[in-house]
């Protein structure tokens, strides 16, 4: 009998660590000290992480170029972040590859020894941020949730949950958080001509928006602060690109010669901006470093 009851209990002990090992498990703690930018990763069976990044883009703010009222912007509210002070959450939209990220990836190289960190999440797990609120909101650091290239279909979970940590929440905004987001549209929604029919119009000439654009703008407007960009001109392209290059340790001659390649590079990718820009000076450097090695 004893036997019996003893394969019993061996039973439910195995039965019980099956059912633990596929149940959701709390986030538990990174270790801080291994870097200043982290990941939330979910996997399988209900775990998730907040990961280190063991090699962070060396990005600084003296890199980028043309985008100097913007620059103003983010590194004077992540400034009054990390000192303390009150700052906004933060949306910055525009045109494609004009600086966004790497905005955000240069405020984090120039503050991280002030005590910033960043978390970057991407959109499909924003219905776990109130977790990743939680698990830092009694550290010292501060900590800037990252959402790159935030856009949403109508429905999407993430997009109420985003709306709820904004303002909404019945909890109060924990003051060492503050969300980042960038997107190429302005208001994070696809917006469709069959909107323009929910319009009102009042008798005085008044227009009102219906409550499906009252919808589609309301997680926008609860960022405080927000930041647009703008396609290059075909001067600050080519002022980008020979920032770059000068970087790259291209002379001031090979810089200039250069100028009509980029032209040509732009066109064929069809956008003048920070990232073709950057994209041609290292196909230009590389090409050239190996001419003067011939040499």
């Amino acid at each position: 009998m004893s036997e019996r009851f003893d394969h019993l209990l061996a039973r439910a002990e195995q039965l019980i660590s099956r059912i633990e090992a596929v149940l959701p498990q709390p986030l538990a703690q990174p270790d801080w000290q291994a870097s200043h930018a982290y990941r939330y990763r979910k996997r399988s069976a209900g775990r998730s992480s907040l990961e280190p990044v063991r090699h962070i883009g060396a990005m600084t703010l003296s890199d980028l170029k043309e985008i100097e009222p913007q620059k103003d912007k983010i590194q004077r509210n992540t400034l009054q972040f990390v000192r303390g002070d009150l700052a906004n959450n933060v949306l910055l939209t525009g045109a494609r590859g004009t600086g966004k990220s790497s905005l955000i990836r240069a405020c984090l190289h120039e503050y991280a020894h002030l005590g910033l960190r960043l978390i970057e999440v991407d959109k499909a797990d924003l219905v776990d941020l109130p977790d990743i609120v939680d698990l830092v909101s009694d550290r010292p650091e501060k900590f800037i949730v990252f959402c790159d290239d935030l856009s949403f279909e109508d429905g999407e979970p993430g997009y109420k949950a985003l709306k709820s940590i904004l303002d909404g929440s019945v909890a109060a905004t924990t003051p060492n958080v503050l969300i980042y987001a960038t997107s190429n549209r302005r208001h994070l929604l696809p917006e469709h001509m069959k909107d323009n029919l929910s319009y009102t119009h009042t008798p005085d000439g008044e227009v009102h928006p219906g409550e499906v654009v009252e919808e589609k703008i309301s997680l926008s407007e609860r960022f405080g602060l927000w930041v647009s960009f703008y396609s290059f001109s075909q001067d600050e392209y080519l002022a980008i690109v020979a920032q770059w290059l000068s970087s790259f340790g291209v002379s001031a001659s090979s810089i200039e010669a250069a100028r009509p390649q980029a032209l040509v590079w732009a066109l064929e990718r069809g956008a003048r901006s920070g990232r073709v820009a950057y994209q041609f000076a290292r196909d230009y450097a590389g090409r050239h470093a190996d001419a003067s090695d011939a040499v």
